[in-house]
């Protein structure tokens, strides 16, 4: 028998001990009042009808009226400390059933609301803890089997060896930096030092710093600007980093021969209030005429380590480039989406709004 079976028993029998002492008192005390006025008044002495007529219609109405109470507040509530009790032993996969009582019904969903969210959360918890010692384990065991194979004297201690096992701490530095990064991000405790600048000068550093790498590959990166005197009022170097990587993936999933194009929109919208007060929002597009995502995996592309091609093999990334994007635009209060058809040549679109 379980601790909360154990602990649910030893509630419940004081409770019933109670209610039968109390039960029987009242009904026998009830008994002898109506036997006492009967026999003084009318002469009937029957002690057998007056015991057994009103007095078990009394007790048929109290076991109706707590049978009642105890369907309408009882086993909800008592459902409810079991649930409790489950959830202290580790138990999220518990829920309470919420068609049993109108009364508590909201209280009821509201809790399991709440237990569904901590088991989500424990979730994520253990495939990032999976996740992360599936991305750590490659590189370490690279390092460790380069200098295993130096200490052994199976390879030589030359350059090449050298730097591939100094390429691989690099891979974990980056990893490691990368998921503090996200994890400051999603506990907003990133800092972020907004200042001031034109939206132009942002997509023409943008431009300049990828135009070498994108000639290479023969693909055409164009920026079109609605509004040149646009400016913006963020973190530059984070939003750099957001369409770095957005630019980065492109340039990784566009073939020679295709078209990768940075745009801007504003848009401004009055309010009516005491002061008038203007509001000009800003949207970037990312597009490219890649490879695409395939419609099943839109909803996992912002999630840690994901990866459209499972097969691929290249592990010059971290897998965390999009996740951190996306934390890093809701911490400046906008909003990122992507869309795409996942056919070939379609591409995929960014769009962050700000």
């Amino acid at each position: 028998m379980s601790n909360t079976t154990h602990a649910r028993t030893r509630r419940f029998v004081p409770f019933a001990i109670f209610f039968l002492i109390t039960a029987f008192i009242f009904v026998g005390g009830i008994a002898a009042i109506l036997y006492l006025l009967f026999s003084k008044y009318s002469g009937v002495r029957n002690i057998w009808l007056l015991v057994c007529g009103a007095p078990v219609v009394l007790v048929v109405f109290i076991i109706f009226t707590i049978f009642n109470l105890y369907t309408r507040f009882g086993k909800p509530l008592e459902q409810l400390f079991n649930a409790i009790n489950a959830v202290e032993e580790g138990d999220l996969s518990v829920r309470v059933p919420e068609n049993n009582s109108d009364m508590f019904s909201d209280l009821i969903k509201r809790f399991n609301k709440m237990v569904g969210e901590l088991e989500r959360a424990e979730q994520q918890r253990r495939n990032l803890t999976a996740d992360i010692a599936h991305e750590l384990r490659t590189p370490l065991h690279i390092i460790q089997g380069n200098l295993e194979g130096i200490v052994d004297e199976v390879y030589q201690p030359t350059s090449e060896h050298i730097n591939n096992t100094l390429d691989e701490t690099r891979l974990l530095a980056r990893l490691v930096n990368d998921l503090q990064t996200l994890s400051l991000a999603e506990t907003g405790q990133l800092p972020l030092h907004p200042t001031r600048f034109l939206l132009a000068d942002l997509i023409h550093d943008l431009t300049s710093s990828f135009s070498s790498q994108a000639a290479s590959q023969s693909i055409d990166l164009i920026s079109n600007i609605a509004d040149p005197n646009q400016y913006l009022t963020a973190d530059y170097d984070r939003l750099n980093q957001v369409l770095s990587n957005l630019i980065s993936n492109a340039l990784r999933h566009t073939p020679q021969g295709g078209k990768i194009s940075i745009e801007t929109e504003s848009s401004s919208s009055e309010e009516s209030d005491a002061l008038s007060l203007s509001k000009r929002s800003v949207r970037i597009k990312v597009k490219d005429t890649g490879s695409g995502i395939a419609v099943e995996d839109l909803p996992f592309v912002f999630d840690r380590f994901w990866r459209g091609d499972k097969s691929r093999s290249e592990r010059t990334h971290s897998g965390l480039g999009l996740a951190i994007t996306k934390q890093l635009i809701l911490a400046h209060g906008g909003t990122i989406e992507v869309q795409s058809d996942g056919l070939p040549g379609k591409g995929t679109t960014f769009i962050i709004n700000l």
